[in-house]
């Protein structure tokens, strides 16, 4: 009861308390512009596609497989972060797009086929988009001021080309995009290094938009669009700000609760709940992972999950302070028995996560991703971060009796 404090290891408290703190509101103020928003809260374009069977092309999980692959790389170029591009069911395509600029832009370049071909005056297909290695939107305003794509063909394809080249000389070649002759140009030399150009009356966004596709590669399979729709983001980000305002207060109110009725053992915990933030922010905008409103629900499940870990812990250092247990003997025998509850309660829920991850898909899985990072922040926060606090407010002299932790002895 009458153990001195301890000045050096006082301020090494309060440094570190300051200094937890410090770092919970770095990440919350940089959270704001670093995490990465999904379709519900940013706004963007959802597109659902189903494949269907034209002529000799099958649709099966490998065309579906093929098909994300071809889409995924024409996103890539258009720059949208954290698309979501997943096969849903056997047959059909989920796009989802945040807060993507140009939504007609998007869906021209996602559902284009963009099927190449090079055929000849006999009507027969000469060589075809496969064999291309190289697609560039190209403009020599000196000479004409109409953009082109200039492309060049691999070792296949030069030979192929060159051979028809010599056959058609002063002929037409024709290029078909998509079953439609977009440029016939007439053949007045034979071609034999393999690059060639297409012209036509382009935009220079057309010509982008051309080379884009080309060098992405034609889809598989034909794909019809089921769904698309433009999603605003106005009613996203007010769901977002009243989700985040009520986050904030439940937070205050536990910090509240966990005060009046541990006292001082429940300040240590308001400050590991506050680092809680630190990690569970910091996890969000490192880890490749995009919020959702359901991922917001299930970080303010995990906060109750937190607070729920040190009461389990403070209830034991009770009980073993009521036993006649020193303080310190009493919080040491507190944490080791709360240990194994605590584990076994989170280790059950860390596994439906990951069960619904594995079979959930869109929302449900980011549900699943912010309640596994905040379920292993607060096992962090609280059995280690807590304990740590405790004994070093108990070395520094600050923590005397139970009345520190509740107790009247």
């Amino acid at each position: 009861m009458g153990r001195r404090i301890k000045p050096l290891m006082l301020l090494l408290f309060v440094f570190i308390s300051l200094a937890l703190i410090a770092s919970a509101c770095f990440t919350v103020y940089h959270a704001k512009s670093r995490i990465k928003r999904g379709l519900d809260i940013a706004g963007g374009l959802y597109v659902l596609l189903e494949a269907v069977e034209a002529g000799d092309e099958e649709v099966d999980a490998d065309a579906i497989q093929r098909a994300i692959a071809v889409i995924r790389m024409r996103v890539d170029e258009l720059g949208v972060a954290e698309p979501v591009i997943a096969p849903q069911g056997e047959n059909r395509i989920r796009i989802e797009l945040p807060a993507v600029q140009d939504a007609e832009r998007a869906r021209e370049i996602i559902g284009r086929t963009a099927r190449l071909s090079f055929v000849g005056p006999d009507g027969k297909e000469i060589v075809t988009g496969a064999h291309l290695t190289k697609a560039m939107v190209e403009q020599n305003v000196y000479v004409d001021p109409k953009p082109y794509v200039s492309i060049k063909f691999d070792e296949e394809g030069t030979r192929k080309f060159g051979k028809a080249t010599g056959e058609f000389l002063k002929q037409p070649i024709s290029i078909v995009l998509d079953g439609e002759v977009i440029s016939s140009p007439i053949v007045n030399s034979v071609i034999t290094n393999g690059e060639a150009i297409i012209t036509g009356n382009f935009t220079y966004e057309e010509a982008a938009d051309l080379a884009l596709l080309l060098r992405s590669g034609s889809l598989p399979v034909e794909l019809k669009t089921m769904e698309s729709r433009l999603i605003g983001p106005t009613l996203g980000q007010r769901t977002e700000a009243i989700s985040v305002y009520a986050a904030a207060v439940g937070l205050a109110a536990v910090f509240l609760f966990m005060l009046l009725y541990y006292r001082f053992a429940g300040f240590i915990a308001g400050i590991a709940l506050v680092f809680y933030l630190t990690l569970v922010t910091g996890a969000l905008m490192l880890l490749p992972t995009t919020l959702t409103l359901p991922g917001i629900a299930g970080l303010i499940l995990s906060i109750g999950m937190a607070v729920d870990a040190n009461v389990i812990i403070f209830e034991r250092i009770k009980d073993e302070l009521r036993a006649g247990r020193t303080v310190r003997t009493a919080m040491e025998n507190g944490f080791n028995r709360a240990f194994t509850t605590i584990l076994d309660s989170n280790v059950t829920t860390i596994i439906a996560t990951i069960v619904l991850f594995a079979l959930a898909s869109g929302p449900v899985r980011g549900f699943a991703v912010t309640l596994f990072i905040g379920i292993v922040s607060s096992m962090i926060t609280a059995i280690y971060l807590t304990r740590f606090l405790l004994r070093l407010a108990y070395r520094a002299g600050i923590v005397r009796s139970g009345a520190y932790v509740g107790v009247k002895i």
